[in-house]
C-alpha cells in the first residue's frame, strides 16, 4: 500500500520504519506541525507536509496512519476515510463516546477499514498465551491481573501529554488502555468497574500519573489495573487465571525486560511448576500489527483491535473516571448510552 502518516513525534518514529521495511508498501508522505521536517527526515524517503486534510486527500494514498494526540484523532480518521483511505489510528481512539461513534460511522459508510493501535495484542508471549486459552488449556477464565508502569521524565509536565485539552486523560487512559483491552480480549466484554487514581510526584500539571481499577467482566471474571508514571523501573506483567491453569507474561522487550511467557497447570497434588518460554530479539509488534491490518483489508474482514474495540476500551476508560468522581461502581455497557 501507499500510506501516509499524520504525526511526526515518538509513534511516527516507531511506525515509519516498518512501512520502509516493507517490500509491498511504500511511505509517500508524512504530516507535521513545523514548516521544517525534524532532524533526519531523509531517512524517510518521502515528501514533507504541514497540512494534513491536503495529505490524507492526495489520490496516491491507501492508507493513512494517525500519529498525533488523541484530540486530532476524531478529525484526521474521519477526513481520511471520507477520502477513501483506510486508516490505522493510534489507541486511545479518540476522547468521546461521541467521537468514537463518528469514526466507526464514517468508516462504515466509507467502506474503508478502520483499526485501533493496540499493539500489544501482537507481541508473541500475549498471542501465545491468548492462543493456548482460546484452545481451553487454561479452562474458563476467573480472574486476570495486570501491572504496567513506565518511568515519567523530566519536563513531563510541559508535553501534550500532561495536557488535558489534547490528551484523553492521563496515565490511566494514555497506557492503562492497553491493558483494558487486552481484558476485553482474554475475559470478553466488561460489565463492571471501580476506580481510584492520583497525582502522585507530578504534580505541576492536572493529570493522574497514577491509577488503579477492579473490573468485572460479564462472564464474572475479575481483572485488576495498575498502571503507573511513577514506575522508576519500568514494568510490565500480564497474568490469566483460568479454571485448569494459567500465564503470566512479564516483559515487553527493551526497558521493560525480556518478554517471558510462563505456563501452568491446576494440579492439587503435584509440585508445582511453570513452563517458560522466552522471546528474544526486537519488538516485532508493530510489523505483526501493520500485517494484521494489511491481511483484514485483503481479505474483506475486521482487523484485530478494530475500531469497536477502540471505542469499547474509550468506553470503560471513561467508565472508570466516572467510577472515581461518583465513588460508585459503574455499569460500563449502559454509561454513555443515555
Amino acid at each position: 500500500m501507499r500510506v501516509a502518516i499524520v504525526g511526526a513525534g515518538l509513534q511516527m518514529r516507531r511506525r515509519a520504519p516498518v512501512i520502509l521495511g516493507s517490500r509491498d508498501d511504500r511511505l509517500i508522505e508524512i504530516a507535521g506541525t513545523t514548516a521544517e521536517p525534524p532532524p533526519g527526515f531523509g531517512q524517510y524517503q518521502c515528501t514533507w507536509s504541514t497540512d494534513w486534510q491536503q495529505t490524507v486527500t492526495r489520490p496516491d494514498i491507501d492508507a493513512v496512519i494517525v500519529c498525533t494526540p488523541p484530540h486530532n484523532h476524531a478529525d484526521i480518521t474521519i477526513a481520511a476515510l471520507a477520502a477513501g483511505k483506510h486508516v490505522l489510528c493510534e489507541k486511545p481512539l479518540c476522547r468521546s463516546l461521541a467521537e468514537a461513534e463518528a469514526m466507526l460511522a464514517a468508516a462504515v459508510s466509507s467502506g474503508r477499514t478502520l483499526k485501533c493501535g493496540f499493539n500489544h495484542r501482537h507481541h508473541p508471549a500475549i498471542w501465545e498465551a491468548k492462543r493456548r486459552l482460546d484452545q481451553g488449556e487454561l479452562g474458563r477464565p476467573i480472574a486476570a491481573r495486570c501491572r504496567y508502569g513506565i518511568c515519567g521524565r523530566p519536563g513531563y509536565e510541559t508535553e501534550w501529554r500532561a495536557d488535558p485539552e489534547r490528551a484523553a486523560g492521563g496515565q490511566y487512559a494514555e497506557q492503562g488502555v492497553h491493558a483494558i483491552d487486552l481484558f476485553r480480549w482474554f475475559l470478553g466484554d466488561l460489565a463492571d468497574v471501580a476506580c481510584m487514581t492520583a497525582i502522585g510526584y507530578f504534580k505541576t500539571q492536572p493529570l493522574e500519573d497514577n491509577g488503579t481499577a477492579l473490573f468485572r467482566a460479564t462472564s464474572g471474571a475479575l481483572a485488576t489495573l495498575h498502571t503507573s508514571l511513577t514506575q522508576w523501573k519500568n514494568l510490565f506483567s500480564f497474568e490469566v487465571t483460568g479454571e485448569d491453569g494459567y500465564v503470566v507474561i512479564e516483559g515487553l522487550g527493551a526497558s521493560y525486560g525480556t518478554e517471558r511467557l510462563w505456563v501452568g497447570r491446576r494440579d492439587f497434588s503435584a509440585p508445582f511448576q511453570d513452563h517458560v518460554i522466552e522471546y528474544r530479539g526486537g519488538d516485532g509488534s508493530w510489523q505483526a500489527e501493520w500485517q494484521e491490518f494489511k491481511d483484514a483489508i485483503a481479505e474483506g474482514r475486521e482487523p484485530l483491535g478494530n475500531g469497536r474495540d477502540g471505542l469499547e476500551a474509550v468506553r470503560a476508560t471513561l467508565a472508570s473516571y466516572h467510577a472515581e468522581r461518583t465513588r460508585t461502581v459503574v455499569d460500563i455497557p449502559r454509561f454513555g448510552t443515555g
